[in-house]
């Protein structure tokens, strides 16, 4: 569950922005000039990008995670109760080698798709700044969405090659 609730707030925060500065980038001509100066803004705008998707979703759902699990055992040990120690040999017994490995796997593949789809959408931008608007809100829902899509399927292939 981590890494699906980080990648959809990266994908809400994040592929907005990339689309939105690259829609503004297309419908401004910068990209053309660009490509007039033998820039290729794939190389240039795109690439860095996606590196720094590939980087940072990764480092937010490990961050997501530690949060969740201390504000887990901060409500288990105030509001229920329950002893530090039992909350986390709960945590410990329930957690498996390989669900850990798919919290760090999963993270790639959502960055990968959110950044792609945000550069996509905004390098595709036509019409002023309705256009922008338009197109900052399909990367948020496409964005989305394949978030969900990307962790069904990498989860079944995970599970099919881990257990």
């Amino acid at each position: 569950l981590g890494p699906v609730l980080t990648a959809l707030m990266v994908a809400g925060r994040v592929g907005s922005g990339i689309a939105a500065e690259l829609g503004s980038m297309m419908v401004t001509d910068q990209i053309a000039a660009l490509r007039a100066l033998g820039t290729d803004p794939i190389r240039k705008l795109v690439l860095p990008r996606i590196l720094a998707g590939l980087i940072m979703v990764p480092f937010l759902t490990c961050i997501s995670v530690a949060v969740g699990l201390l504000g887990a055992w901060l409500i288990t040990i105030t509001q229920l109760k329950v002893a530090s120690g039992v909350y986390w040999n709960s945590v410990v017994l329930g957690l498996y080698v390989q669900d850990v490995w798919m919290g760090l796997i999963k993270p790639f593949f959502l960055g990968f798709a959110i950044v792609s789809i945000g550069c996509h959408v905004g390098l595709r931008t036509r019409g002023g700044t309705q256009g922008v608007g338009r197109a900052t809100t399909n990367a948020v829902v496409a964005s989305s969405v394949a978030v969900l899509v990307v962790n069904f399927l990498v989860t079944k292939a995970l599970i099919f090659l881990m257990y």
